[in-house]
């Protein structure tokens, strides 16, 4: 369980409290409306594809997930102006994810190897240079309309558009190839899962992480797109440099990514249960202790990325992503809120003051139990 007298990682006064509540609710409200826009395109292109798994498939990524790409929109704010085109591209980049998140689940009868072929959309969304794959090589149905390299050729159009690309560039794509690790986690078969998982790990980092992060902390965090993001929003930057980069990627990886896959399967957990579908907590050996290390990751997330430039920003942001998930239905149930609660208290005053902002924003958006 979570210490006693932990302090909280986002202190600040009433008053700037206050005028941070204001400033951030207009910057939703823009880019709500912005992405909003983005989704309605985005969902006319997903209505014409041929296939109806296909386009179920996508067009469930544009709804149900919805909250998903508002999360990965807010990375807009990390610069100090607004940027449509940064916007279009975590919400273009964040819909491959999704879709393909889908599609892979879909057709996982299909194995391992269509899931790493699929996943090469997201590494040449971001690598304008690279040839154009058949991501659908290995995969039952393929007949998507152009649907997914519409996606990518509209990422890579932006990504061109990044004044600091060339500073982020091998980073990003390094991040990009290992989130091919999501694939793994739709094995069926949970002691395949593992064992493929495991392996992963040991062959990327080592048997062991500088930051004491266990096997299925760090396939978790790289399964998570939250450290392209962020270094996506630091490339939008003019003059960024190599410190930038390893300071940000360090600040997100693993515990700002570890974050948000934990808060995902803490919210899900009962739905995860019901359909038997893989939840990371249950590799913790009981319930207290998943609590325990959901506290402490999302506070270490907090703490982490306060330093950085711009890092009121950051913690907004990852404040934010954690008030949405623990502002569902699911965890607010009467069994659950003193867990919420507590889990909350890790993400500090700012986590406190938004909640009400997204839960608000649920009922507005008919998002309560998506």
């Amino acid at each position: 369980m979570p210490a006693a007298g932990r302090t909280d990682p986002t202190p600040l006064r009433p008053r700037l409290l206050g005028s941070l509540l204001a400033a951030t609710t207009r910057e939703l409200v823009w880019g709500r409306r912005a992405v909003t826009r983005e989704v309605r395109r985005w969902q006319a292109a997903a209505e014409q594809i041929p296939d109806p798994r296909l386009r179920a498939d996508a067009l469930d990524a544009l709804a149900r997930k919805r909250g998903s790409i508002d999360g990965a929109a807010l990375f807009w704010t990390l610069v100090r102006q607004r940027d449509l085109d940064l916007l279009r591209l975590m919400v273009a980049h964040e819909l491959i994810w999704d879709y393909l998140d889908n599609v892979d689940e879909r057709g996982a009868v299909a194995g391992v190897r269509d899931g790493r072929q699929l996943h090469l959309a997201v590494v040449e969304s971001l690598d304008p240079d690279r040839p154009v794959s058949d991501y659908y090589r290995h995969h039952p149905w393929r007949h998507d309309g152009g649907f997914l390299t519409s996606l990518v050729h509209a990422c890579r159009r932006w990504v061109r558009r990044l004044v600091s690309y060339d500073v982020v560039r091998p980073l990003l794509l390094r991040e990009a190839r290992r989130a091919a690790v999501q694939a793994l986690n739709h094995e069926p078969d949970p002691a395949a899962r593992d064992r493929s998982l495991r392996t992963w790990a040991r062959r990327q980092y080592g048997s062991t992480h500088a930051s004491g992060t266990t096997w299925f902390e760090l396939t978790a965090a790289a399964s998570a797109p939250l450290a392209i993001f962020a270094l996506l929003a630091v490339a939008a930057r003019p003059h960024a440099t190599a410190e930038d980069v390893e300071q940000t990627f360090a600040a997100y990886f693993p515990w700002v990514s570890l974050a948000v896959v934990m808060l995902d399967s803490y919210a899900d957990a009962d739905d995860d249960a019901r359909s038997g579908s893989h939840s990371y907590l249950e590799h913790y050996d009981d319930d207290a202790l998943a609590l325990g290390r959901v506290h402490e990751i999302v506070e270490r997330a907090m703490l982490g990325v306060r330093p950085l430039h711009n890092g009121l920003r950051h913690a907004v942001l990852v404040a934010c992503m954690t008030a949405m998930y623990l502002s569902k239905d699911s965890v607010r149930a009467p069994k659950r809120r003193a867990t919420t609660r507590l889990i909350a208290e890790a993400g500090g005053s700012l986590t406190l003051l938004l909640l009400p902002v997204l839960r608000i924003w649920r009922i507005r958006y008919g998002q309560r139990s998506v």
